[in-house]
């Protein structure tokens, strides 16, 4: 009970000033955890093979499950995931629009934490080039800062440097993410100037290598896994070899992003954050800290090698057990009852096409780059104007509108080729304009995900709603998240 009612008070703070007097119980630290791609289902569907002693079963055990949710909002990644889940707010609001969207104020495509007017902290590569500045509201982080008149600590921590950046908010006091090309944790000049003392030694102990020193091996024995389908299935991407065990001693020195789709990558996360609480002494300086830190593994393994692979499976019951290894390390160095925790998804995964047509179930695949490709030499042969659609960012069409103003074609003459063009196109059900969402026919449901995942400057023209089932692909092999 003491958890779930400081984590009302620290809800109800930023909102009612009579509790910000100093009688006012406060944690000393809230930590926020994303695991990147973790489906629903994971929680209940390996249940019985969560270690008593891991973080599952505690948390179910002593906090609360909060379950009647959904994600209301589209697209379903990364960056709209963790931007939504720490303001509160949609990415119509939030600007974040996608991993990356077609930028109408820039004329070209914008990544969502890009910021060419800062530096790589930690490494020489151009990986620390990341700033929240395209992130248009403040997040809970943020407000536990200005509550605190920015005496409290804000640390945000990932592989991917979205996954650390958005959650961290605009003011905090460090974001740290992991530079493949080094297998070092950077930063940026947004945050500081050089790593701290504990960054570097962290860096220097070369944790990575000593991961692929030992491999990848199942955590059981092979039949166990009665959740997953057999190893080594043809539509699975295939980063390591076939099957299990997974030598990785050939990417020691060598391949540092190799450790980001295995379950190391957590265990390398889990380190580092351990690092961070120490180093920046988070929960012991008398005012309420927050640690940001979000797994991004999960996602790498589910997009290689689908949801209900033994590669997934795996990865989760280790989850478990570091999850709950960490609990005792919060409980020893902050205090059992001293923190509160939560822990979410930023978005789901699709099956696999192939291992739905496997199991007579609908599916598919629709090759989004081929196709934009396809749709414009066509355009071309009509209007003789070279690349009319520019993106095809989050299942949207953006149009080039100078070419077409300037050749005299109206955008709408453009729109209805498309529809009429993609009308009998295998895996897609819908195509329209974005301007009409509001006066075409729709599932309420439907209207409303999408108009929450608008924003007038970085969205596209056309709308593309696949079929259920079918996603967009660039490989034959592995999944994505869907709509």
């Amino acid at each position: 009970m003491k958890r779930l009612f400081f984590a009302f008070i620290i809800l109800l703070q930023f909102s009612n000033p009579l509790l910000a007097q100093s009688t006012v119980e406060r944690p000393k630290l809230v930590v926020g955890m994303v695991l990147d791609q973790m489906r629903w289902d994971y929680l209940y569907r390996y249940f019985d093979r969560y270690a008593d002693k891991g973080g599952f079963k505690r948390l179910l055990k002593e906090g609360n499950s909060c379950e009647n949710t959904l994600i209301p909002y589209t697209p379903s990644v990364t960056a709209c995931g963790h931007s939504v889940v720490y303001t509160g707010s949609a990415p119509s609001i939030t600007g974040i629009t996608g991993n990356a969207w077609w930028d109408r104020d820039n004329n070209r495509t914008m990544y969502c934490t890009e910021d060419k007017n800062v530096s790589t902290v930690g490494s020489s590569s151009p990986q620390g080039k990341m700033s929240p500045k395209n992130l248009l509201v403040t997040t809970v982080t943020d407000e536990l800062r200005l509550a605190t008149n920015f005496k409290s600590k804000v640390v945000g921590i990932a592989i991917k440097d979205r996954g650390a950046i958005l959650p961290a908010g605009h003011s905090a006091n460090a974001a740290y993410w992991y530079d493949n090309s080094a297998g070092k944790w950077i930063s940026s000049t947004y945050y500081m100037q050089t790593l701290p003392t504990w960054a570097i030694d962290f860096n220097n102990r070369n944790l990575t290598d000593s991961y692929y020193e030992k491999g990848w091996n199942l955590l059981y024995d092979s039949s166990t896994y009665l959740q997953s389908t057999t190893d080594n299935k043809p539509y699975e991407a295939k980063p390591f070899g076939n099957n299990f065990p997974y030598d990785l001693k050939k990417y020691i020195g060598k391949d540092y992003s190799k450790i980001n789709t295995t379950y190391f990558g957590n265990e390398l996360t889990f380190e580092f954050a351990k690092s961070a609480l120490q180093g920046e002494q988070l929960g012991k300086r008398g005012t309420t800290d927050f640690l940001a830190v979000s797994f991004s593994s999960p996602d790498y393994i589910g997009h290689s090698f689908g949801p209900n692979s033994i590669e997934a499976e795996d990865a989760m019951l280790r989850f478990d057990l570091s999850l709950g290894a960490f609990l005792d390390y919060l409980d020893q160095v902050v205090g059992k009852n001293q923190y509160v925790l939560f822990l979410t998804a930023d978005h789901g995964a699709a099956h696999i096409p192939e291992f739905m047509q496997e199991n007579k179930l609908p599916g598919g695949r629709v090759y989004t780059g081929k196709l934009m490709d396809r749709l414009n030499a066509s355009l071309q042969r009509i209007y003789n104007i070279k690349k009319i659609i520019l993106s095809d960012d989050n299942y949207q069409y953006s149009l080039d509108h100078s070419k077409l103003d300037s050749a005299g074609i109206p955008s709408t003459d453009i729109i209805n080729w498309l529809k009429k063009e993609l009308a009998t196109e295998p895996g897609i059900d819908r195509v329209f304009a974005l301007n009409e969402l509001n006066i075409i026919p729709l599932p309420a449901t439907v209207r409303k995900a999408i108009n929450l995942g608008y924003h007038p400057r970085r969205s596209g023209d056309v709308q593309l709603i696949f079929k259920p089932g079918f996603i967009d692909a660039s490989s034959a092999t592995g999944t994505t998240h869907g709509l």
